[in-house]
């Protein structure tokens, strides 16, 4: 078993970075954090913010740095770049933050070769198949938050509509991180019991399609959060907490982040989120679920989508 340096970087300081930071610092899976921005003075302020509650949390040493400070870090985190604006689609946000990583990541490749390189900056597929592309790092060492944040999402409405536990709720959101994403119904369950079994005899008396109109929230989460407050943070902090954790205690858990697909149904070459075994070595192995017709057509389309943005983005 490989075993990662217990020390994180995270470049980029903004509302999701210093969410982050906050988050990790909490649940002490990390022994140092080393915060970098390009405002010096905003990554000082997080630090000493968030050093002042370490009285209350997990000991852990935060630093802000430079390049040098993430030569050892083990998992180096990604969230420099413009946000995504109220109207705005993710997409709208390529050339701005393509530009920002081919400036950041030759500079931390130049001083740690060896680390796990994840992506959260938006849009997050087509940013973690440049960063694969600068870093030169194999396809496993670079991997994206993915779909874990819109996986959580649907869990959640889900659970709420049928009144179980959020963690009862077993199914997938693949595909893009973005409009183009899709559920994966016809494997979803609630502790091993079919949606269509358990919904013809829930509280409620709903159909399978009734449900699907919940996937319309799962896809607009974004949107209305940034309506009413400017941003999101607090729930892709926890999901990139989640993707942390089973890298560090090498878990092997399955997790849909995005991942270079090599072949998992007839998609090669595209970044986007899949269902993956993620450990100490990042991902480990790509799986490829039971999907139905419509849903294989679905996924087709998404990373058709996905390689057109990422292929006008090099050209341009």
């Amino acid at each position: 078993m490989a075993i990662l340096p217990k020390k994180c970087g995270i470049v980029g300081c903004g509302q999701v970075g210093s969410s982050i930071a906050f988050t990790l610092l909490q649940h002490g899976i990390f022994s140092e954090l080393v915060l970098m921005d390009k405002n010096r003075k905003k990554a000082d302020g997080e630090t000493h913010d968030l050093n002042h509650g370490i009285a209350y949390a997990y000991p852990c040493r935060i630093i802000s740095g430079g390049y040098a400070e993430l030569s050892d870090c083990g998992i180096i985190i990604l969230t420099a770049g413009a946000n995504q604006k109220e109207g705005e689609s993710r997409m709208d946000l390529v050339s701005r933050n393509a530009k920002i990583m081919r400036e950041i990541v030759p500079q931390i490749t130049a001083v740690n070769s060896e680390c796990i390189l994840l992506v959260v900056t938006n849009p997050v597929d087509i940013m973690t198949a440049i960063v694969q592309r600068v870093s030169g790092f194999p396809p496993k060492r670079v991997i994206g938050s993915g779909t874990v944040l819109d996986t959580a999402r649907l869990k959640y409405l889900l659970g709420q509509h049928l009144c179980v536990a959020t963690k009862n709720i077993h199914g997938f959101v693949i595909g893009e991180h973005g409009d183009s994403e899709l559920a994966v119904w016809s494997s979803a369950n609630v502790s091993g019991i079919d949606l269509e079994g358990f919904c013809k005899n829930c509280e409620k008396n709903c159909s399978v399609e009734a449900l699907h109109d919940l996937f319309d929230e799962v896809k607009n989460s974004a949107n209305r959060i940034i309506a009413a407050k400017g941003a999101t943070y607090y729930g892709i902090a926890l999901a990139v907490l989640r993707i942390c954790q089973a890298m560090v205690q090498d878990e092997n858990a399955v997790l849909t982040v995005s991942a270079l697909a090599g072949g998992q149904y007839g998609i090669s070459g595209t970044y986007l989120g899949l269902p993956c075994i993620i450990g100490s070595t990042g991902v480990k192995r790509i799986l490829e679920i039971p999907l139905n017709e419509a849903e294989k057509l679905q996924l087709k389309s998404s990373a058709e989508l996905l390689r057109e943005v990422l292929q006008s983005t090099i050209d341009g």
